[in-house]
């Protein structure tokens, strides 16, 4: 169960205050640095906007996973951010994002880091997940969502 793990209810920030696509980059590199107790804040910037610069990460209606590679981190690691009123993230569709799931790992560990954005595509292909995901308000929930669906893909493996 990768994105079980990665996505822990303390790696969940549901209600975003972020307005616009660096806003809640920071927003979620905080939120992050906080939740691990580690000081990577700057080196989490710089990947995901390196990697954001090459082209958008906001990927299809409502969704974005902005994600990037620094050896601040030790493996790989996530941050879902929950935004009640949109986000202007410039996505390629130019809607708002509402689902943010951030991955970053080390530069090292690319294998990991491509199977957990398989997989993160895979559950994003159900329009469902992402309805059930939008709606949580709680941080414990969120999670046990992400886990139900990520069984239900699992066991259709």
């Amino acid at each position: 169960m990768l994105l079980g793990e990665l996505f822990p209810p303390e790696f969940i920030k549901i209600g975003l205050e972020a307005e616009d696509k660096d806003e809640v980059f920071e927003e979620l590199a905080d939120a992050f640095c906080h939740a691990s107790h580690l000081n990577v804040r700057e080196d989490i910037l710089e990947a995901v906007r390196e990697r954001e610069r090459k082209m958008s990460t906001g990927i299809q209606k409502g969704i974005a996973v902005p994600h990037g590679k620094t050896d601040a981190v030790d493996r790989v690691c996530g941050m879902l951010g929950i935004s009640k009123r949109g986000i202007d993230y410039d996505a390629l569709d130019g809607e708002p994002v509402y689902l943010l799931f951030m991955v970053i790992g080390p530069q090292s560990n690319t294998e990991k880091h491509l199977r957990i954005l398989k997989r993160l595509a895979e559950l994003l292909e159900n329009p469902q997940f992402f309805t059930d995901l939008a709606a949580q308000n709680d941080p414990s929930q969120a999670c046990a969502i992400i886990r139900k669906y990520e069984s239900i893909l699992t066991a259709l493996d």
